[in-house]
């Protein structure tokens, strides 16, 4: 039998996955302490500033600079709004009421489908990777504009 403790200790467990990233967005939200000076500055998927773009720059070589996992155009400011929202998913549950369920509606329907097609421990074991992986990138974010916000302050590390 499985003790709770056990999974407390494993580095790569969904819980701890969690964990890592409310850390990281708490120490962010303790970090950052006048949010309006995130506006208006880019942060690339390196952690470094990089120019901002012209709005109508759709060019390839444009959409190159774009980061992993926020919109192309997103600043420091709406990053940190972005990283608080999800933290406050995780933490108290999404509401059922706010509009993102319902863009969702024809999506539900498919995944019901292949949910009975499909095996749903191979489902489950897909979505909990995905989930993982999108907590752990997420978290590196939370680091990453917790240190630039510091650099833009002048305390660094």
């Amino acid at each position: 039998m499985m003790q709770i403790s056990d999974s407390y200790n494993q580095k790569n467990s969904l819980f701890n996955a969690m964990n890592r990233f409310i850390g990281a967005v708490n120490n962010m939200d303790q970090t950052v302490m006048v949010p309006s000076l995130l506006r208006d500055v880019p942060l690339d998927e390196n952690g470094d500033v990089k120019a901002p773009r012209p709005a109508n720059d759709t060019t390839p070589a444009a959409a190159a600079h774009c980061t992993t996992c926020f919109h192309q155009d997103a600043d420091m400011y709406s990053s940190y709004v972005l990283l608080k929202s999800i933290r406050n998913d995780i933490e108290w549950g999404v509401l059922q009421g706010d509009g993102r369920g319902r863009d969702r509606a024809g999506v539900t329907e498919v995944s019901r489908v292949e949910a009975e097609e499909d095996d749903l421990e191979k489902q489950f074991r897909y979505h909990l990777n995905g989930l993982h992986t999108v907590l752990s990138k997420l978290t590196h974010k939370a680091n990453m504009l917790t240190n630039r916000y510091k650099e833009e302050i002048g305390c660094g590390n």
